[in-house]
């Protein structure tokens, strides 16, 4: 089987040879810069880098809002404060556009997944992180009282846009995934409340997703810090599942895989043991391997291998990486063989 079809087969929850191994975020520059001191030789290939360490690799796409050449770049404060503010820089918004211009890069990346056998999967900005880029981090919070017609508003429009998004991109692509960028929680857990859930994010998932599975596209979101609260609310909208589960926010992959096991759940590995080597980084694995074997759970590094992890400690965690998915990948079937008895 491909990386292609190890993702189809982990989705739908069929017989596979072995688990994707995924590193679904770039590593960090820091680190990068690091590896390359240590000898790693990659150039900008990405692609190139992820297959030479055996990593899967995933084409990803994530589609901007606007272009930040045009409007200022996001700063804490942000664009906007108010509707007038936001009708003045509306024009700008939502280019249909520079979506058109892809085209050819869609082409290309669609010949590579049937050829090549690659992931493929995009992004956008869910609606808690695209207003929080037009209002700043501490006005958003505030718009859902101060603003609420107006939050509103700017979520239909992105609904209307990200529904030309999906139907131009899916002309020429067949994504296995997608994931809606959030970042609704901190350590401590959900930054909103569920009623707040209710009222200005879950009515534009739930127009949104639909159209999303109807494509065969399943739905992630993506969501740093302690999301456990926040699941339920997730699965009420349609969402499939969730990443990158952060062991420093105190998030369980043990806990959530047994009690949602019809929720996908991706990343995990606690990323701060790495820097101590392979028999902590093996300990690790062991923890959550468990989760692993319940078939609704991919393992990868929780939020980008840091700066503080030697090249031959991550070529460490890629070999138990490796060793753990494939065996977890044989109890998965067996478990899949049980249940259709």
């Amino acid at each position: 089987m491909n990386a292609r079809e190890r993702m189809s087969a982990f989705f739908e929850r069929r017989p596979l040879d072995d688990l994707p191994h995924l590193e679904w975020a770039m590593w960090w520059g820091l680190t990068l810069d690091r590896w390359k001191g240590e000898g790693l030789e990659f150039g900008n290939d990405g692609k190139k880098l992820k297959k030479d360490f055996g990593l899967d690799y995933d084409n990803q796409i994530w589609f901007p809002n606007f272009d930040e050449n045009t409007i200022p770049k996001f700063k804490e404060n942000g664009i906007i404060s108010n509707e007038a503010e936001y009708d003045k820089i509306r024009p700008y918004l939502y280019q249909k556009e520079p979506i058109y211009a892809m085209r050819e890069l869609f082409e290309k990346i669609q010949k590579e997944y049937e050829q090549q056998g690659d992931i493929t999967w995009f992004t956008l900005s869910g609606f808690f992180w695209y207003p929080r880029m037009l209002f700043g981090i501490e006005d958003h919070l505030l718009s859902f009282y101060d603003e609420p017609e107006l939050y509103h508003r700017i979520c239909r429009d992105t609904v209307e846009y990200y529904l030309f998004i999906i139907d131009e991109f899916t002309k020429y692509c067949s994504p296995q995934f997608m994931t809606f960028g959030e970042d609704m929680s901190y350590n401590l857990g959900p930054m909103l409340s569920e009623e707040m859930f209710d009222e200005f994010i879950k009515p534009y998932y739930k127009q949104l997703i639909p159209v999303l599975k109807s494509k065969g596209i399943h739905v992630i979101v993506d969501s740093d810090g302690d999301i456990t609260r926040m699941i339920p609310w997730l699965k009420s909208a349609g969402v499939e599942g969730i990443l990158p589960l952060e062991r420093q926010a105190g998030v369980d992959v043990n806990q959530l895989t047994q009690q949602y096991p019809d929720f996908f759940f991706i990343g995990g590995f606690d990323k701060m043991v790495m820097k101590f080597g392979k028999e902590a980084m093996e300990k690790e694995f062991e923890r959550i391997y468990p989760a692993v074997c319940r078939g609704n759970y991919l393992p990868s590094v929780d939020h980008q291998t840091p700066p503080d992890v030697p090249l031959a400690y991550y070529h460490d965690y890629l070999e138990l990486l490796f060793t753990y998915c494939k065996k977890a990948a044989q109890e998965r079937n067996k478990m899949l063989a049980q249940k259709q008895e």
